[in-house]
């Protein structure tokens, strides 16, 4: 692979990764779907390390299949460059035929912010990148958000509730960005916790796209931190964004009933 700047870079690893997860799952099946997944991660993991560690050798990384001892290295928290990277975001959704709700992400974290990023859908045939960062779409009729699909918290119903909005299961969490950026739906509330690496990458992309990315109070999204759990977060077309984190304050106001923002 040739030398690319850092955002061709990212697409180039993030695009090469899922078509090397797109021939496992040919050459595996779904008969098996835990081997399927766990052959996956480790062929995913195993290529991005090896690439960066050839094309960028002097960056540190960040990667959700790493082990504790690499994670907790602080020579990573103290690295002007990190590139932090899911291998295979939706895990569960690649082992299942049929599904394309999965995704690559290999984002670059430089200086205290996201410099570059890209997330590969391939089971969909496209990769969103801050290279060329998607045209948002213009929101119409009634908000959609992102969820969970086994697990939506009720803090996002109850959003949903007072918002008039309506709740799409979408897979991983790269999968739920990209609808945000491709306008299946308008938002992406996540309040269940999460780490670094499950929205770097596509965070990176909405943020170049002019979408807004924060934290459900409305505070920055950090990364590269010594301890990689995020505890919340919001992604949605910016318009909308106003209406959201006013819907979430109320929701958290002590003078709502307590189960109002479970």
């Amino acid at each position: 692979m040739p030398i690319r700047d850092d955002h061709a870079l990212a697409g180039d690893l993030a695009t090469e990764a899922g078509e090397r997860l797109l021939k496992l799952r040919v050459r595996h099946g779904f008969e098996d779907q835990r081997a399927l997944r766990d052959a996956g991660d480790r062929a995913a993991h195993v290529f991005l390390m090896e690439a960066l560690g050839r094309l960028r050798p002097d960056d540190a990384v960040l990667s959700e299949e790493a082990t504790h001892e690499e994670r907790t290295d602080p020579r990573r928290t103290s690295a002007r460059r990190v590139w932090i990277v899911d291998p295979l975001d939706g895990t569960r959704e690649f082992g299942e035929e049929g599904r394309s709700d999965w995704a690559v992400h290999v984002a670059l974290w430089e200086d205290g912010r996201l410099a570059a990023g890209a997330v590969a859908l391939p089971a969909q045939g496209r990769t969103l990148t801050t290279a060329e960062p998607p045209v948002l779409p213009r929101p119409e009729g009634r908000i959609r958000i992102a969820v969970s699909r086994s697990r939506p918290p009720q803090f996002v119903r109850d959003l949903a509730d007072l918002v008039g909005a309506e709740l799409m299961p979408i897979g991983s969490a790269g999968g739920k960005i990209a609808a945000v950026l491709s306008g299946e739906v308008e938002a992406y509330v996540h309040a269940g916790g999460q780490y670094e690496w499950d929205s770097a990458a596509p965070v990176a992309v909405a943020l170049a796209a002019g979408a807004h990315a924060s934290r459900v109070d409305g505070s920055p999204l950090t990364y590269n931190r010594a301890d990689p759990w995020l505890p919340d977060i919001l992604v949605s077309l910016p318009g909308l964004a106003v209406t959201l984190l006013a819907g979430i304050r109320d929701l958290q106001s002590p003078r709502r009933k307590p189960n109002a923002s479970a």
